[in-house]
């Protein structure tokens, strides 16, 4: 990755802008959303800046202070970059570049608003007020972590890109266990492109709690694995299933 994505808290943190006109006021905008205070270069408190003009002298004047700065235009000047943002309070979706195409990440962003629900953000309030109940139903964090995953796959009873799952949280608690406990899947890649995976070895990918693979699959499939999935290299596939999913990766002949 050429950044690291981040989301800063920075309500009632001094953050300075500069720069005047249309771009400094869309920015001082997104800034009021987040509920920063607004300073100006000399205030010496603040640690994130806003050059909305993208001046060189004052980016650098800026960052030789230890600040983290944004340069609107010039990508060789930011610390940090402004995604396009898609706001489903609590959830926050961010679309970035890198400062490539600010262009692009908008584009992105219509084509994604258009496919999230409004409801999106009532159901992350409902399972964050569900988390005793939910820790209650399932003890265990193996287990617990499967039927979340579960409960929001495509088609599940509390799927986020469906209208109303926020409704449906009770009725999901009360459903009988359908996760299989022990479980190996086998994908066989067609091609070292992870672009080319397709949609279900991508949701199992996501999904899986540890990943054996052979000596020549890349490392790029193996990225697109859960961050916390263990992964095992492997001549063969395990002669037994451990408990949660597992996936054998294999180069198809």
């Amino acid at each position: 990755m050429h950044s690291l994505p981040v989301f800063l808290r920075l309500a009632g943190c001094p953050v300075i802008l500069t720069g005047e006109g249309e771009a400094a006021e869309a920015k001082r905008r997104l800034l009021e959303r987040a509920g920063a205070r607004i300073v100006d270069e000399a205030d010496q408190d603040a640690c994130v800046a806003i050059v909305s003009d993208g001046d060189e002298a004052t980016a650098k004047r800026l960052r030789a202070r230890g600040i983290l700065v944004n340069a609107t235009d010039n990508p060789d000047l930011c610390d940090f970059t402004l995604p396009a943002i898609i706001d489903r309070d609590p959830v926050l979706i961010a679309i970035g570049t890198g400062g490539a195409s600010a262009g692009l990440a908008k584009a992105l962003r219509q084509r994604l608003e258009a496919l999230l629900p409004a409801g999106m953000g009532a159901l992350a309030r409902t399972l964050f007020d569900a988390r005793s109940a939910i820790r209650a139903r399932w003890p265990d964090a193996s287990d617990r972590r499967r039927a979340i995953d579960a409960g929001l796959s495509p088609g599940g009873s509390i799927d986020p890109l469906a209208e109303g799952s926020a409704d449906r949280l009770a009725g999901w608690l009360a459903e009988p266990d359908r996760m299989h406990l022990s479980r190996l899947e086998t994908i066989r890649l067609s091609s070292h492109d992870p672009d080319e995976l397709t949609l279900r070895a991508a949701r199992l990918l996501g999904e899986a709690d540890r990943v054996y693979y052979h000596a020549d699959v890349p490392g790029e499939i193996l990225d697109r694995a859960r961050a916390d999935a263990a992964r095992i290299l492997a001549p063969h596939p395990p002669g037994e299933s451990e408990p949660g999913l597992s996936l054998w990766l294999v180069m198809a002949d």
